[in-house]
């Protein structure tokens, strides 16, 4: 049976593999073994099409968002077990003498009625569950079958966004702001203006522009819940400083950096700052020594881009949506790969407006109706229809990501939990394709496809993500594509759904970790950011690994004081380490 792997059933797959290996492999001679593993595996897969269904629905009612999460959680307890059984029996020593065969002999049989006890527990909650599955209709759904390659549109649209972002006037405009005057003195400016409305691109513009009238410079990103040791690393990193070998607090770094900079003519880009603390942490590196040094801040917020020009209003560049006909311009552009192909300009109107002329709303949805293999004026109708009225009047972030969450709806459920996975990675990071293809085979996310090698299918995963505009291209290797960027709005609509079905958390704390022992539902995947965090207490560190024991995939990023030994994470099948300051 082919399936497809969504969200929900990002387990199902594997586990029903792994069953069919039971029941007709070397295991299926142990007593019992066959037997049981044919059961579950023709319960699951009963179980299996009425999953899929309700991958497809917007809603669902309690009920049956109850049911969906019983059976993932019961799916990813059944793999584990089989996994604790598969370690247990997995070969013995022929070497061995009769009564080391005899005392291994009497140990595995107490360990296999451990196992067949669980294994008894489990069969119950499935014939359970699948009496349960009786109020659902069952709807089969088959997965696309071909390969995807990347659309050669995608690399040029980005760039059309960011002529029409930066178009004459807002990039000259603060080219002139940062370089006309003969002014010595350190000058902030700010960037500020809606998520979505292109600000770092913006500032990447002014940068490549003028970055050669200065000695040193750095392009950092800092995020909503900033790592500051981290972040003021991959500062001294970018300005070309070696990082000192010694365990160093902030107070320290940004000491090193105010003296490396005092004689100097810097230009440095601090994008998505989110609020004034981090800034008065940031800013204390800059030295106001008169070399007419600048920094450029962008955010979303009003006060901590008055904050940061010190209340100097005419330091603060306010974003602009795109005009209408820049707008179409985009959206055309991506949907048919020409500006001049136009159809259902009524609907485009109005989808534009709806979404607020706001670049990555524009090719988010123009990318959606991109994807579809026939332009059909009832498509174009049904997604100007979900659309909601209100974000064009009064823009808000949950109005962006119910935008964004238009393209994750019609989303194949085969690319579903691919696509959440990326949740691992923090804020602004360069993710490499190949990392990405390894983490989702290792974790039996990509389905095979007539006899395709399965890597060949994760990278078709991987392209077909970023026609859709859900990831934004990164770095080309040879003319291929090897790596991706999530914006942040789209990692916060990521890290949202991981919340609703339970996928991965993001930790920032050894407490944090510790909570999740009295959480409902068991933590699978966790991304660990932790250079700010301290020591554990006894306390916390008796919890821990009872929280982490189910964890399958784990994501480090930083340099932590504490660290759970790997020894508890029983079934982790993917570790991710990033260093602090790596991008």
């Amino acid at each position: 049976m082919s399936l497809s792997v969504s969200v929900t059933m990002g387990v199902m797959r594997p586990l029903l593999g792994k069953l069919a290996a039971l029941a007709g492999g070397e295991y299926s001679k142990l007593k019992g073994v066959k037997k049981q593993a044919s059961f579950l595996e023709k319960e699951l897969s009963a179980m299996n099409a009425a999953l899929e269904k309700m991958e497809l629905m917007d809603e669902l009612d309690p009920v049956a968002r109850d049911w969906r999460d019983h059976v993932r959680e019961m799916s990813y307890d059944m793999e584990n077990c089989i996994d604790d059984f598969v370690h247990q029996f997995g070969g013995g020593n022929a070497k061995l003498g009769f009564m080391k065969k005899t005392a291994r002999s009497l140990k595995m049989l107490g360990q296999r009625h451990r196992i067949a006890d669980r294994m008894e527990e489990l069969k119950t909650l499935a014939l359970e569950a699948n009496e349960r599955r009786i109020r659902y209709k069952i709807d089969e759904f088959n997965p696309n079958s071909s390969s995807v390659a990347i659309d050669p549109r995608m690399s040029a649209i980005y760039t059309k966004a960011a002529d029409l972002v930066g178009t004459d006037g807002p990039k000259k405009e603060l080219v002139n702001l940062l370089t006309s005057t003969a002014e010595k003195e350190l000058k902030v400016v700010s960037i500020v203006g809606f998520g979505g409305l292109g600000k770092t691109t913006l500032a990447k513009q002014v940068y490549d522009e003028i970055r050669g009238q200065f000695d040193h410079t750095a392009f950092v990103s800092v995020s909503q819940k900033p790592n500051m040791t981290g972040l003021l690393y991959r500062i001294q990193l970018k300005l070309g400083m070696n990082r000192s070998s010694r365990v160093c607090e902030v107070e320290d770094i940004t000491d090193d950096l105010r003296n490396y900079l005092t004689h100097k003519r810097y230009l440095i880009i601090v994008d998505d700052l989110w609020d004034q603390s981090a800034w008065n942490t940031i800013s204390r590196a800059f030295p106001e020594s008169a070399n007419g040094s600048r920094v450029i801040i962008t955010t979303r917020v009003e006060s901590v881009a008055s904050a940061a020009c010190c209340s100097r209003p005419e330091f603060i560049y306010r974003m602009k949506p795109l005009n209408k006909q820049d707008s179409k311009k985009l959206f055309f552009g991506r949907v048919y790969g020409s500006e001049d192909d136009h159809q259902f300009e009524e609907i485009t109107a109005e989808i534009l407006k709806k979404c607020g002329e706001l670049p990555l709303a524009i090719i988010t949805i123009a990318s959606l109706l991109a994807s579809r293999p026939e332009k059909l004026r009832d498509e174009w109708e049904s997604i100007r229809n979900s659309l909601g009225t209100h974000f064009a009047v009064n823009p808000t972030v949950e109005g962006v990501k119910n935008i964004l969450n238009l393209s994750y709806i019609h989303l194949p459920l085969h690319l579903r939990a691919c696509f959440l996975h990326l949740g691992l990675y923090p804020e602004d990071r360069e993710i490499e394709r190949d990392d990405l293809v390894r983490q989702w085979l290792a974790e039996g996310l990509v389905s095979k496809l007539h006899g395709q090698d399965s890597e060949v299918v994760a990278k078709s995963y991987f392209n077909d993500l970023i026609n859709r505009s859900l990831i934004q291209p990164g770095c080309n290797k040879d003319g291929e594509l090897v790596s991706c960027r999530v914006h942040d709005m789209m990692l916060d609509l990521i890290l949202s759904k991981c919340e609703e079905h339970n996928f991965l958390r993001v930790e920032c704390s050894p407490e944090e970790m510790a909570r999740d022992h009295g959480r409902k539902y068991k933590v699978r995947r966790i991304s660990m950011n932790l250079g700010n965090g301290g020591v554990a207490d006894e306390a916390t560190s008796r919890i821990i690994p009872s929280s982490v024991s189910q964890v399958r995939s784990l994501a480090l990023f930083g340099e932590s004081k504490y660290m759970p030994p790997l020894l508890h994470f029983k079934h982790l099948k993917v570790f991710l380490f990033k260093s602090l300051g790596g991008e």
